[in-house]
């Protein structure tokens, strides 16, 4: 089994989730980076955040080329935006026309938004067999809990 986790992390908590299920299923990770960072305080940061994801913002990406042919399973990680995945996981998404894969979703969150997140996800990843979802709250603020709940949900993914 070959499998790659690839996400975005805006705040640490998708980063912590993602490296966990790499490391539990000796999975290739790929952090998303962008060319322009998004405000990290204030009324900004949601600001433009959700007019990102409304607008269907695709930022450049900073990271190599990466070769899907050589994975059989992508695990794809976001944070959750005004209920949705992020523009940076658009971009990958339109770059790398994913299909015939197995897919696996995870997604953090303050609080919400995540079974919308998924629908959006599974919509523009059609043709690929869904193995599993997950979603965390606020990670960073119950990382033993969170760090378990991922380990878990990782080895149960290919059962």
């Amino acid at each position: 089994m070959s499998a790659l986790v690839v996400y975005f992390s805006f705040e640490g908590n998708t980063k912590l989730i993602a490296e966990k299920i790499a490391e539990t299923i000796s999975a290739d990770i790929v952090e998303l980076v962008i060319s322009r960072q998004y405000p990290q305080e204030g009324f900004g940061k949601y600001f433009w955040g959700g007019k990102s994801v409304i607008f269907g913002d695709k930022p450049k990406l900073l990271n190599e080329t990466i070769d899907l042919d050589r994975y059989q399973t992508i695990i794809i990680g976001t944070p959750v935006w005004a209920g949705s995945f992020t523009p940076p996981i658009n971009s990958f998404i339109s770059k790398y026309k994913i299909y015939g894969k197995q897919a696996a979703l995870f997604a953090c969150h303050g609080g919400g938004g995540a079974e919308k997140c998924f629908v959006k996800l599974k919509k523009v990843l059609s043709g690929n067999d869904f193995i599993g979802e997950i979603d965390f709250v606020q990670p960073n603020k119950n990382p033993e809990e969170n760090v378990s709940k991922a380990i878990r949900w990782a080895k149960g993914l290919f059962n």
